[in-house]
């Protein structure tokens, strides 16, 4: 079956909800992304956080409205205190989202992450070789690089879907956002965006915070994905290179309205 293509309206509608809502995000990520997934999360009108010590973790989602997961950098206290965040909020009701950054090939990451699939993520986010080693399936890849096809790794995305309940999300030239029944196909961006550092990272965080919008949720995570395509695809038409990109798309998410979308 053929994915169905994101109505414009509902990204429209779901950067709307973003502006209004003011989602506090716990954001327990990278090292390398800090900075710049905080940055796009305020451009789109959230409230980031990066608390990453057990107690404070496990006590601070609870209160926020959406959790991030991101093993980029993950080392055994970092585990333990992400472990203690999801179970906090499991309990709270907090929907988190997982992206299994390099999963498949380093295998202390690759067997933290089938672990939590346990937990119910919301969300899953990955690039293709990263889904398709957390379904179980061949895959290539190079260290944070895909060396898949998204449309690839889609029967796994699928997969992964119906085994975890999850909203999965493969990203790449076209993005395909599928709860393992329904798909949705997302266009935009500009491969310049993977010449940046935390493009995936910082789309995973606004992922994280589509998951607490009302409405459908794999509406939501597309939309997520459509908003940072288009202001992808604005900040190279406004840039002459990966220096000149990261403000530009910055201030093209500040930008973004619905207009955008009509």
């Amino acid at each position: 079956m053929q994915p169905d293509l994101l109505h414009r309206a509902d990204a429209a509608h779901a950067l709307q909800h973003f502006r209004t809502l003011s989602l506090l995000i716990h954001c327990m990520t990278n090292d390398v992304v800090q900075t710049f997934t905080a940055n796009v999360l305020l451009a789109l009108g959230a409230s980031p956080a990066m608390v990453i010590d057990e107690q404070e973790a496990a006590q601070f989602s609870a209160i926020a409205d959406a959790l991030l997961i991101n093993v980029g950098t993950l080392t055994a206290d970092r585990a333990r205190a992400m472990r203690a965040a999801i179970h906090s909020a499991n309990t709270a009701g907090t929907p988190w989202t997982l992206d299994p950054v390099a999963v498949g090939a380093l295998t202390f990451r690759s067997d933290f992450c089938k672990e939590l699939l346990a937990l119910r993520p919301a969300a899953i986010r990955g690039n293709a070789s990263e889904i398709l080693a957390l379904a179980g399936m061949s895959a290539g890849g190079r260290g944070v690089d895909t060396t898949d096809h998204a449309q690839a790794a889609l029967p796994a995305a699928q997969a992964l879907a119906r085994q975890t309940q999850a909203v999965v999300a493969v990203t790449g030239e076209v993005d395909y956002v599928t709860d393992g029944v329904r798909t949705l196909a997302v266009t935009g961006g500009d491969p310049l965006m993977t010449r940046v550092v935390g493009t995936g990272c910082a789309l995973s965080a606004v992922v994280a915070a589509s998951c607490a919008l009302p409405g459908d949720r794999l509406t939501s995570v597309a939309a997520a994905c459509s908003v940072m395509a288009q202001a992808g695809s604005r900040a190279v038409a406004a840039s002459t290179g990966p220096g000149s990109f990261t403000p530009a798309f910055l201030d093209a998410l500040y930008a973004l309205n619905g207009e955008a979308f009509a």
